[in-house]
């Protein structure tokens, strides 16, 4: 029995490519904007200048009452400085989820290669095997087959 291992096409494909990033993504001139606008209000930085920007208002707000002031909370502050944490927030995920993307990537890189060795490891059991084979029945040739009858 001869099993001949030829390796997937997707293997080499992998090693030319490699993981797929976040960074990696085609986004066009729109995109970049964006990028640029996101990593700029996507800061702590950023989350401070809004609060500190709708503290301005604060006083305002209280002296119209109950009613105004829960308008500032829930309008302006609330949205002025939640809308940076939240940002900053989904870059540290994006960023542990490319990490954990390439950890993955390499481990499957590794399986694959653990999996190649094994079928060459295999090749070369069954290529002894059948030498062992060989040289064990009657100097190499095929056995004799049994007669009918005998048992």
């Amino acid at each position: 029995m001869t099993i001949e291992h030829t390796p997937h096409s997707r293997i080499a494909d992998r090693a030319k490519a490699g993981p797929h990033l976040r960074k990696d993504e085609h986004v066009g001139l729109n995109g970049r904007i964006a990028i640029v606008i996101t990593n700029t209000v996507g800061t702590m930085w950023c989350a401070y200048a809004f609060a500190a920007l709708a503290l301005v208002s604060l006083p305002e707000a209280i002296k119209g009452g109950t009613a105004p002031l829960i308008a500032w909370i829930a309008q302006t502050f609330l949205q002025l400085v939640l809308l940076s944490v939240i940002m900053v927030g989904q870059k540290v995920s994006a960023a542990a989820s490319d990490k954990q993307a390439l950890q993955t990537y390499m481990d499957a890189e590794a399986l694959l290669k653990i999996q190649d060795d094994v079928h060459r490891l295999i090749k070369v059991n069954n290529d002894l095997t059948a030498q062992i084979h060989a040289a064990t029945c009657t100097g190499g040739a095929k056995p004799k087959a049994p007669r009918r009858g005998a048992a």
